[in-house]
């Protein structure tokens, strides 16, 4: 039987947990530097204690960026098989975390047999299922109401929560002083905006935070500080509502690490690349370097049906400049509830972005598998380039659409090929092009 309730409590006692030791390997990395990182709360392990089949991810400084994937039903669509089908498209490409955003009828069945199935983290908002868990409108819930849908969750093996518990009286007022062209675009965030104004109330999880650290550290859930008031469009970015909340959320983590919980910031929707890299800066200023969890940002407003683009140019700058974990944004976004082919868009976007941002932080083998490439390249080993790449399928399937008639070449150059000509030169040989058959 473990003598501490959370990674963070074994980490300051000096523990080595089993969970370290996987994650140490996973990283390269002595397990006795994890364990220190961890201890401060600049890397956290989200690894709830009831869920049995994860294999557990490191999130923060000096490990690899980790990508999240955004899945559930609406009301719109309601296909748990198809939300399950796209599970396995996210395990298959290598997603570190799953989130359930499920915000219709009775969730619990979806959600119990994703965390049964899931080597990978799992996270929810509770704050969409509040609803629906407890079958009340919105102004008829109450604040304890809400943390015991944090406590359904827990129970059932989530590892990580959204709380949006820094969208205060301090940080609203800030909110309606300062106008927005978008106002607030997080849902949670808006449904306590609504709570709080309809009811006159303080928001119940700023309110209420001890008793919802001590359900949290009761599973050892990581605590993913919502950034209810991120901005919606790049006109809206690094307002005084932004700053304001992550001014709140630096205090919460640190009353969260009191506790032992571990604790993760999450940072801005859309924002221009050159506001990029000074607020990734600002928010691990602010919030004590605890790992930062960002969505894009999106660094242009005008490309429907193209933002996993958007996002992932804005998710390698966001990692190149500390950021830990993305969450990947799809074509579908601001549009409708993604389909399989959106969630594999989206998914292999996010993740050339974080091992773009890794190669940039020198990660520790991140150049491995390019170097590798490199060489297959060189060698005009098509097999070993399709085993390289992200989506070997596409890759092979690209290449083999227009065969060319040497496969020491591709369709493109032909014999032209300026590695297979520079390749025969250094090997003594003659290349004629005019007689060559």
């Amino acid at each position: 039987m473990r003598n501490y309730k959370t990674q963070m409590e074994a980490a300051k006692k000096g523990i080595i947990t089993p969970e370290m030791e996987v994650v140490a390997k996973k990283e390269h990395m002595e397990p006795e530097k994890l364990r220190e990182a961890v201890a401060k709360g600049v890397a956290a392990i989200p690894c709830n204690i009831n869920h049995t089949s994860i294999s557990a991810e490191g999130i923060g400084t000096g490990l690899r960026t980790k990508i999240n994937v955004n899945l559930g039903i609406s009301g719109d669509c309601k296909d748990y098989d198809m939300e399950m089908r796209k599970v396995d498209m996210a395990l298959k490409f290598g997603a570190e975390a799953i989130m359930d955003l499920s915000n219709y009828g009775k969730t619990n069945t979806f959600r119990k047999e994703l965390i049964a199935r899931s080597p990978a983290m799992i996270g929810t908002v509770p704050m969409y299922d509040a609803i629906g868990y407890l079958e009340k409108d919105l102004l008829e819930i109450k604040a304890e109401d809400f943390l015991e849908v944090v406590q359904a969750h827990a129970e059932e093996g989530v590892d990580f929560m959204t709380i949006h518990a820094g969208i205060n009286r301090r940080t609203v007022e800030a909110f309606m002083r300062d106008k927005r062209k978008m106002n607030i675009v997080s849902r949670g965030g808006s449904l306590l905006f609504a709570w709080m104004m309809m009811t006159g109330n303080e928001n119940p999880f700023y309110e209420h935070y001890d008793e919802l650290l001590r359900i949290l550290r009761e599973y050892d859930v990581t605590i993913s500080l919502g950034d209810a008031l991120r901005p919606g469009c790049i006109d809206d970015s690094t307002d005084a509502g932004q700053i304001a909340e992550l001014i709140e959320l630096g205090a919460l983590t640190q009353r969260a690490w009191a506790m032992d919980v571990q604790v993760m910031v999450e940072g801005p929707g859309h924002m221009a690349m050159n506001e990029i890299e000074a607020n990734m800066k600002l928010q691990k200023r602010l919030c004590h370097n605890a790992p930062f969890y960002v969505l894009g940002p999106i660094v242009t407003d005008i490309a429907p049906g193209y933002d996993h683009i958007t996002s992932a140019i804005g998710g390698a700058i966001a990692a190149a400049s500390g950021a830990d974990f993305l969450c990947y944004v799809t074509p579908a976004e601001h549009l409708r509830l993604p389909d399989l082919d959106d969630v594999k868009e989206g998914i292999i976007s996010a993740r050339i972005a974080a091992h773009a941002a890794d190669i940039a932080k020198g990660v520790p083998h991140a150049r491995e598998i390019d170097n590798a490439m490199a060489e297959a390249r060189h060698n005009v080993d098509w097999d070993a380039m399709f085993d390289l790449a992200l989506d070997k399928d596409k890759a092979k399937t690209y290449f083999e659409s227009t065969p060319p008639a040497d496969r020491h070449t591709c369709s493109m150059c032909g014999k032209m090929c300026a590695v297979r000509t520079t390749n025969m030169i250094l090997e003594g040989k003659k290349v004629e092009f005019c007689t060559e058959k």
